[in-house]
């Protein structure tokens, strides 16, 4: 495993605790059924999206009236398998590091073979609608990011 992010692999992928399914669309493939490169980034978006519903963040940042909202920094995808049209995938999410206003978000993919096909990590921070300025995590915030 090349990615930096990863220290030891099967320390890194037991700590997944929350995934989503997805199946490969022929929309999302090349003319040669290859998953197009940029494809991952979406899936990513669609997980985190999920995960943090999942541990009732999103509720907040929804409110049109809500004060703050949270951004993507930076993100990047590191591939290791070839996928193809019609695979199913699962999308695994964690928080991997919990800052001040941001959060370290890793992403992993396997197909259905249990193998894994790209891995990810991302920065996400929260910030404020009037300043758009970092704005601190809450204690209880954070503990919902590593729970």
């Amino acid at each position: 495993m090349k990615a930096v992010y990863i220290k030891e692999l099967s320390t890194w992928e037991s700590e997944f605790k929350f995934s989503v399914p997805i199946s490969v669309r022929f929309s999302e493939t090349d003319m040669y059924g290859h998953l197009n490169n940029t494809v991952p980034f979406i899936y990513f978006e669609h997980a985190r999206i999920e995960f943090l519903k999942e541990i009732r963040l999103m509720n907040n940042w929804l409110d049109p009236k809500g004060e703050n909202f949270p951004v993507v920094a930076d993100l990047q995808c590191d591939f290791l398998k070839q996928v193809f049209f019609d695979e199913k995938l699962e999308i695994f999410v964690k928080a991997a590091a919990v800052g001040n206003s941001s959060v370290d978000i890793h992403y992993m993919a396997k197909n259905s073979k249990d193998d894994i096909v790209f891995t990810g990590r991302g920065t996400m921070v929260q910030i404020g609608r009037q300043t758009g300025k970092g704005v601190a995590w809450s204690e209880e915030e954070k503990i919902l990011f590593v729970n």
